[in-house]
């Protein structure tokens, strides 16, 4: 992944032809999803927004809103008090991703929701993916950065992760259980062994042993995790499907997932948390297993690679499918 990055800044990089800022009263977004988790996005250069709790659930309600399983705002990182450590990091990071879940509550990180916000950069013509430039991007988690494939995927650096529970729980295969509706008789949530994984937001990772198993678990209840994590976590049930040999010779392993989103619910695709399924399945998996793997969730297929670095990179792809205004003022701001 190359290192060179290019200088952007948010004034230079404005196209003449477009709004200074939102108009009064008013909300134009752009609704995109990747991999079907899906965002309601907010060109907010100039940070004149109040993104208020309630706003971000008026605007994510399925039935009364636009409907999402999130909202991105597009602000300076200068304009925010989490853009300052951004900006000490890498002082191109001039564009800060500030992420919603549906509920109202902030998340520190969403990977699919990067590669949107990429995608959006790209549309509002303030980034740019040419002669494979990579993008610096703010973030709660850090600085993310971001190229654009050949075929049109974007690929993220996610940064470090690590296993909370330690070398120990790696060993063990768990450090936390998991109780799921639906997977045993009687409405009974019997607690599995899951193991935890940290990507700058919280993961959960309970193996199931067939997709049979996966598809009958009820995730319209959020599951239940012991020992409570303190600030929540996203739960993932996962199927190791094994490996495959590529048509240039790689083995790349294959998972299948569903995912129970915090503050959310379940939602077809989570971009950390396919990251969290790979790399607990490779910890199970043991030595010799693949650096790369494809996960498959409701909404699609996203790659994962462990890097050199002790980094991970979550590769796939970005759709912007339509633009609108709100008719009226929103409610929550």
């Amino acid at each position: 992944m190359t290192s060179e990055n290019r200088d952007l800044t948010p004034v230079a990089a404005v196209p003449a032809a477009q709004p200074t800022a939102q108009p009064a009263g008013q909300l134009s977004f752009t609704k995109g999803h990747g991999t079907e988790n899906d965002f309601v996005l907010i060109d907010d250069r100039h940070a004149t927004l109040d993104l208020t709790p309630a706003m971000v659930r008026e605007l994510t309600d399925r039935r009364a809103g636009i409907g999402a399983d999130g909202v991105i705002r597009v602000v300076p990182s200068a304009a925010l008090d989490e853009g300052a450590a951004v900006l000490a990091q890498d002082p191109s990071a001039v564009w800060f991703m500030d992420y919603r879940n549906a509920d109202g509550s902030i998340a520190q990180m969403c990977g699919n929701g990067v590669r949107v916000f990429a995608a959006y950069l790209e549309d509002l013509g303030l980034a740019y993916f040419d002669d494979g430039h990579e993008l610096a991007l703010g973030t709660r988690a850090g600085v993310r950065r971001v190229r654009k494939e050949a075929n049109g995927w974007f690929a993220v650096d996610m940064g470090v992760w690590s296993f909370p529970g330690g070398t120990g729980a790696v060993t063990d295969g768990f450090d936390a259980e998991v109780g799921v509706r639906g997977l045993e008789p009687a409405g009974a949530e019997i607690p599995r062994p899951a193991l935890s994984v940290d990507l700058g937001n919280p993961h959960t990772v309970l193996a199931l042993a067939t997709v049979a198993d996966l598809e009958r678990a009820d995730l319209t209840h959020a599951p239940r995790v012991v020992p409570t994590p303190p600030q929540g976590t996203n739960v993932e049930l996962v199927v190791p499907l094994g490996e495959e040999t590529t048509v240039d010779g790689s083995v790349v392993g294959r998972v299948r997932m569903r995912v129970h989103e915090r503050g959310v619910g379940e939602t077809r695709s989570c971009g950390t948390g396919a990251c969290a399924a790979a790399l607990a399945v490779r910890a199970w998996a043991g030595d010799g297993a693949p650096d790369v793997w494809l996960v498959e969730v409701p909404g699609g297929t996203v790659r994962v690679t462990m890097l050199t670095d002790g980094h991970v990179e979550l590769a796939g792809p970005a759709e912007l499918v339509a633009d609108g205004q709100l008719r009226s003022p929103v409610r929550g701001a």
